[in-house]
């Protein structure tokens, strides 16, 4: 399955995962080490930590590879008037204005506005242009976006 994300996105999914294998791999190696030095491991809580750490570490590292590895990044395209990955869509909902950047699925961050173009309010807006209104199902109903603008 192939992932778009756009370039800031790969980045920091890249930085993470230069974290994980060097420094942090490193911390953790170093916690092992000095809980193996204070002799029996089995009622050793310093050394069953520092062994789920790695385990989680090894597990997001794991994870990383293999979305980076599924991931094709997706170049700013010259605007042409329509919502697409990258685009910061500015909608009216409800009498409040609102923006949206269009990220990936990996990228997405609803808390800050950052919503993914395969969740279903991007799936929405994605190839719509300024005027449009936009209807999304929502658990209460129908909610409708006017776009606004594209950046």
């Amino acid at each position: 399955m192939v992932r778009l994300m756009t370039k800031e996105g790969l980045k920091k999914l890249q930085d993470e995962l230069d974290e994980r294998r060097g420094a942090l791999r490193q911390e953790i190696a170093q916690a092992i080490k000095e809980a193996k030095e204070q002799g029996d491991l089995s009622e050793n809580a310093e050394y069953a930590e520092a062994k789920r750490q790695q385990n989680e570490n090894e597990s997001r590292v794991a994870e990383l590879e293999m979305t980076l590895k599924e991931s094709k990044v997706v170049e700013k395209a010259k605007p042409n008037g329509h919502v697409q990955l990258g685009s910061v869509v500015s909608v009216e909902f409800s009498g409040r204005k609102m923006d949206f950047h269009i990220v990936g699925s990996n990228e997405a961050d609803p808390a800050n506005f950052k919503i993914s173009n395969e969740s279903p309010l991007g799936k929405a807006f994605m190839g719509k242009k300024k005027g449009e209104e936009v209807e999304v199902s929502i658990p209460s109903g129908v909610a409708k976006y006017k776009i606004v603008d594209i950046k």
